[in-house]
């Protein structure tokens, strides 16, 4: 993972010890319990590194502890069932995530008897493990001297050498890696690496930083400027669009509703959701639902009231989803547009993985009341 060194930003002969020595001194000191921390395994640093990549460590810690206690083990990941699997994952978001960890376990299994690579190139090589993943475990489970970058540890880094540059590009990143290489102590790497992401994330916050609390003050070039908060430099953001999209809550008599599948190499895929999809033009939302159950489920439909609707943003769109309560008027199901469906009890469908958007739409079905009459 080492990178050229005139790919690195520049440093001054004596700030690596001034670096990492009041880094590792405050980290000794401030060091969070935390529960992937304890019984550090290979298998516990590569599940909660793949929690955290986009979720902080207050809402991810009651989901290791979830996803430890039903998977303790890589054979207990590897051999449970798939929907089990985005249950337990299930409000996280980035559910291919979890897809991908459990066939990277299946190839361990499989293929190297159970056990993650000792090397960083060998982590690197599997399926599912990118390169900060492959740092992380090879510094927190084995000691390997290979520096992480996440999110938190670019924003230490860019006000540290107050870097004008894009943060967002690729080049700006490998520049960043190199720095953190040469910046490394080595034999401590693991506990550098929690100790600056710990730093990211308890004191060089992004919009307040604690800079009077801060063991890198004195290095750090973005302080000395007055105006810390210039970096990270980032690439001007674009507006999402933003969709409308209708989604029906068929029910019958027996007090069932009727969700779908969706395709394993969708966007959620494996997770279940109530059917519809995209408003297009010139249509209004009961004619979408009624054109979306019927391309996906093969149903003629009457589209009742209007049940809630849930506003979600994800990281390339937002969506307004439009919910109503649906009756089938013609035809059976059949799985046109979706790999599956099921007619569910309304007290069982807790037992389904939902996304989140569609969690909300299930939490006005329980608090309903009686099927609406239309």
């Amino acid at each position: 993972m080492t990178m050229s060194s005139d790919e690195a930003y520049p440093i001054s002969r004596g700030m690596a010890p001034a670096f990492h020595g009041p880094l590792l001194a405050w980290f000794a000191r401030h060091r969070r319990d935390l529960p992937w921390r304890r019984r550090r395994t290979a298998y516990r640093v590569w599940v909660s590194e793949n929690m955290l990549q986009q979720t902080r460590i207050d809402q991810a810690m009651p989901y290791f502890h979830r996803f430890m206690a039903q998977f303790p083990t890589l054979a207990a990941l590897a051999g449970a069932e798939r929907q089990a699997v985005l249950k337990v994952w299930e409000g996280l978001g980035y559910y291919s995530r979890a897809v991908r960890m459990q066939e990277t376990a299946r190839y361990l299994m499989r293929e190297r008897g159970g056990r993650f690579p000792r090397t960083y190139e060998g982590l690197l090589a599997l399926p599912g493990i990118g390169p900060y993943s492959a740092a992380a475990i090879a510094s927190l489970a084995f000691g390997l001297d290979h520096a992480v970058l996440d999110g938190n540890v670019i924003r230490v880094m860019a006000r540290v050498l107050a870097l004008p540059e894009v943060t967002d590009l690729p080049r700006t990143r490998r520049g960043l890696q190199a720095t953190l290489d040469r910046l490394l102590p080595r034999g401590r790497a693991g506990e550098f690496n929690e100790a600056i992401m710990e730093l990211g994330a308890l004191v060089c916050l992004p919009a307040r930083p604690d800079c009077g609390s801060c063991p890198l003050a004195q290095v750090c070039r973005g302080r000395a400027e007055g105006e810390p908060t210039r970096y990270p430099v980032r690439k001007a953001k674009k507006k999402l669009p933003h969709r409308h999209v209708g989604a029906g809550v068929i029910i019958d008599d027996r007090g069932r509703v009727l969700i779908a599948r969706r395709h394993e190499d969708d966007m959620l895929g494996g997770m279940w959701e109530f059917p519809g999809g995209g408003v297009e033009e010139g249509e209004t939302l009961p004619e979408c639902i009624r054109r979306e159950l019927k391309e996906e489920l093969d149903l003629d439909v009457r589209v009742g009231p209007h049940l809630v609707t849930v506003r979600h943003t994800f990281s390339h769109f937002r969506m307004d989803l439009h919910a109503y309560w649906v009756r089938v008027t013609g035809g059976r199901p059949r799985a046109l547009g979706c790999d599956g469906w099921k007619w569910v009890p309304r007290d069982k469908l807790d037992a389904f993985p939902f996304p989140k958007a569609d969690q909300k739409i299930l939490a006005a079905v329980r608090a309903a009341g009686p099927w609406p009459a239309f």
